[in-house]
């Protein structure tokens, strides 16, 4: 079988063929995934009893490393599967395992196999013979590749059972935001430690692969900051006059407006203003969060952009004014609404950033043939700037065909999966001909080759830098830089290009370590993170034995009503928190049917619920077994009180409390159930 390998990608399979573990360093587009599908092929050929798992981090890549990669050249031989969260599949993860010779997945998939006790959904780490980690620069911290490796380093240090090869992919490690070189080399030993592998690149063929990968040309696009902005003065003013509202000493800890600082700061202010139960500060918060949104809209897009979403979130609120701080924030709303609407139509004071990347989507798109990416930070924005392309008389004419492309998930401005694979596909196929995108395009994903990639807005990291750059992959291509003279995109950008020359620099510092001083830090490093690991674990199950359920009372996080306590909550597939008491069912009210595109094993999603005295969305129903329907809560909906104090946990795994798994004979059998049995 002709695999049709570069040299270079010939070059950087040798040590995963003699078995060993190595990540491969290839930039975007240098053909990763086709050198691990001939790895993979060779230890399905030489391996007894070989089982190999193809791990990704994005749903959407399951099914293009399945069809595009490994399905055309593993097919005829060997049994493959393709299993991603919207699967119904990957409620027997264990025994398609046993079927297969190959499982690509999501690692969320097989972290939630390895923690199953079911024999039907269980498997082992020693269950396979090769790992193969695609973007595997995200195993680090708490990511799901960290947790999948921290078992395996676990194992490998006790000298526990036939542990499988493991071979990484990645177009960049970084340097963990490191600027200094021996600080870089110990973030990439940090990344081979983790996953107990050595890093390999190309030495001895490296023009061939700068012919296969150009560089695109790269372009700063530079603006000059708008000499007047009278629709953004007027919010800071109003801004001002809701610091003036709050106590002085709190309005005087903010920094500056429409900063990130100070979203920061207007994030822990309506923290504290809850702890305090001040719903005067929390409220101003808040709101405060909502101008300075407002504030970076105005920034990156257009300032009718920036209105219209200040204008929804006072529409949405205007039926419950629950006291004089409600009453005087929206007041001030309503009263300098039409100014701020007048304001944001006047086209004299529009962003300059937009004309400029008019100049800029016109110089490339000229060309008939033309196809690129526009990167945004926010989905927000990311609807602003299809908004403003679709209404640009000027784009239209040369004929751009622009398509949205953002995370998955169920807010607002989330896609559904198949929302994703349509758009990735008609992108493909030239029905659209630019994507205007958050990071999730920026790894992995099988699009044309781009003659241009804007970044627009964008503060990230060399990674993502690169990832980026990396999509630019068309001859003479263009990457493009749209950012304020002086600003601070345009300083990122200059630090992420010396980060992306460091980055290099550590690996090749790394690679000239001998062997045995490798094996030493490695090991070493290892050893560290098994204890921190232990060590975490240990004070994560301490935290969730501090209080007794019944010692925490939940409160609405945004009107203080006390609804319920930690008694009344059980946990079902340890992911959904439901209320089982049918009292609960008095505070809040349902609304608006809750559509998810995939099935579910055990439960269906119902309605929205929200607080019957605020409107704060507090999560949704779920029928579960098709017999009950019942309340499942976010918990970021509602603030904590236990004999500590108050506090505002962001997940569930925060809380201080163990809740009770939910028993379907038992608590289906109480009393507490009767009122949320489904009528017929």
């Amino acid at each position: 079988m002709d695999f049709n390998l570069r040299p270079y990608q010939e070059e950087v399979v040798q040590a995963a063929l003699r078995g060993e573990n190595s990540i491969i360093w290839l930039p975007t587009g240098g053909g990763k995934t086709r050198a691990a599908v001939y790895v993979t092929h060779n230890h399905l050929e030489t391996t007894a009893n070989a089982k190999v798992a193809v791990l990704v981090n994005k749903v959407h890549l399951v099914d293009q490393h399945f069809a595009k990669e490994f399905k055309p050249y593993l097919e005829s031989r060997y049994k493959i599967t393709a299993i991603s969260g919207d699967s119904n599949e990957k409620d027997l993860f264990g025994r398609l395992v046993k079927a297969s010779d190959l499982v690509i997945c999501t690692a969320q998939i097989l972290e939630n196999a390895l923690i199953n006790t079911e024999e039907e959904k269980h498997v082992e780490l020693t269950d396979f013979t090769l790992l193969v980690i695609d973007e595997c620069h995200h195993t680090q911290k708490e990511s799901v590749y960290n947790k999948i490796m921290g078992r395996y380093v676990e194992k490998k240090l006790r000298k526990e059972g036939n542990l499988p090869q493991i071979l990484g992919l990645t177009a960049s490690p970084g340097t963990g935001g490191n600027r200094k070189l021996d600080k870089a080399v110990e973030h990439v030993l940090q990344i081979c430690a983790n996953l107990d592998s050595v890093i390999v690149s190309t030495k001895n063929f490296t023009p061939v692969l700068q012919k296969v990968v150009p560089r695109p040309k790269k372009h700063y696009d530079i603006v000059e900051r708008r000499a007047l902005d009278p629709f953004g003065d007027h919010l800071k003013s109003m801004m001002s006059m809701i610091h003036e509202f709050m106590p002085s000493t709190v309005s005087r800890s903010l920094r500056e407006m429409g900063t990130q600082e100070y979203e920061t700061d207007v994030v822990e202010l309506e923290k504290t203003g809850v702890k305090k139960e001040n719903r005067l500060i929390a409220q101003c918060a808040l709101h405060l969060r909502q101008y300075n949104d407002s504030l970076l809209i105005n920034d990156t897009v257009r300032m009718v952009d920036a209105f219209r979403g200040l204008d929804e979130f006072y529409n949405s609120r205007k039926t419950k004014l629950l006291d004089g701080t409600d009453i005087f924030l929206q007041g001030l709303f309503d009263e300098n609404r039409m100014e701020l609407k007048l304001l944001a139509s006047n086209d004299r004071y529009e962003n300059p950033k937009l004309a400029r990347l008019q100049r800029t989507l016109l110089d490339e798109f000229s060309d008939k043939n033309s196809c690129g990416i526009l990167f945004s930070k926010t989905r927000r924005g990311t609807h602003c700037l299809y908004d403003w392309v679709n209404s640009n008389s000027e784009l239209l004419k040369v004929n751009i065909k622009a398509g949205i492309l953002t995370g998955a998930g169920t807010g607002a401005n989330h896609m559904t999966q198949n929302g994703q694979k349509e758009t990735i596909q008609q992108f493909r196929d030239g029905i659209l001909n630019l994507l205007i995108s958050t990071s999730v395009a920026e790894e992995g994903l099988d699009i044309p080759e781009c003659n241009l990639v804007v970044r627009y807005g964008l503060l990230t990291n060399e990674i993502a830098q690169q990832q980026a750059s990396g999509r630019a992959r068309a001859m003479n291509s263009v990457y493009s830089v749209v950012a304020e003279e002086g600003g601070r995109e345009l300083r990122r950008e200059l630090i992420n290009e010396y980060l992306e020359s460091l980055t290099a620099k550590a690996i090749d510092q790394v690679q000239q370590m001998s062997p045995r001083e490798f094996r030493h830090k490695i090991s070493e490093l290892q050893q560290i993170a098994v204890l921190i690991r232990i060590q975490a674990e240990r004070k994560k199950d301490e935290r969730k034995q501090r209080y007794s359920p019944g010692q925490a009372q939940f409160q609405c996080r945004e009107c203080f009503l006390p609804v319920c306590s930690g008694e009344d909550l059980r946990k079902i597939e340890n992911t959904h928190h439901v209320n089982i008491n049918p009292e609960f069912v008095t505070f809040y009210y349902s609304s608006g049917q809750v559509s998810l595109e995939r099935n579910f094993e055990d439960w269906e999603p119902g309605r929205v619920i929200s607080c019957n005295k605020c409107g704060k969305d507090w999560g949704m129903e779920i029928r579960f077994r098709n017999v009950v329907i019942l309340p499942c809560l976010k918990i970021k909906s509602f603030s904590l009180k236990t004999p500590g104090g108050k506090s505002t946990p962001k997940q569930w795994k925060d809380v201080e409390f163990q809740v009770k798994e939910f028993d379907f004979l038992e608590d289906m059998s109480s009393h507490f159930m009767e009122s949320y049995i489904e009528r017929p």
